[in-house]
């Protein structure tokens, strides 16, 4: 139908015309309470975000003097993070002079892949291990 016998439709029932799909060859409209729809739209915007899985980033701070149960428990709460699909990122944070001599950083690198090999879950590392001002840092995901 007409544009215009649509709207008078519309009035005469005290409704509004709203236009669905404007992209279709004609383009699609309905009669409807616009109020009504804004509600529906929203609400199942709503619910398709609360479906979405939040793409969080977790961290794991470690540092040299970390012993290896310590490690453990870290691990195991790392392995808990990537079974809910989250991305998680090992820190190992420098102090003092630690940050500025090469041997800490070689130790420093070495705890890390000692840590990643604790985890027990399959991993892909999306970020390579990197020295940041505070030490070094490495971020994994579950492959």
């Amino acid at each position: 139908m007409s544009r215009e016998e649509a709207l008078k439709l519309a009035g005469s029932k005290d409704l509004d015309l709203i236009e669905v799909a404007p992209m279709a060859k004609p383009p699609v409209a309905r009669i409807m309470d616009y109020g009504k729809y804004l509600y529906r739209e929203e609400k199942e915007w709503r619910k398709q975000r609360a479906k979405q899985k939040k793409d969080l980033l977790k961290v794991i701070r470690l540092n040299l003097n970390t012993g290896l149960n310590d490690m453990k428990i870290k691990a195991k709460k790392t392995d808990e993070f990537l079974n809910e699909g989250l991305r998680v990122q090992i820190d190992l944070v420098l102090k003092g002079r630690a940050k500025y001599q090469k041997t800490f950083s070689d130790l420093a690198k070495k705890k890390i892949e000692d840590f990643l090999k604790i985890i027990t879950i399959p991993v892909k590392i999306i970020s390579e291990l990197k020295k940041h001002p505070r030490g070094w840092n490495v971020a994994i995901i579950k492959q």
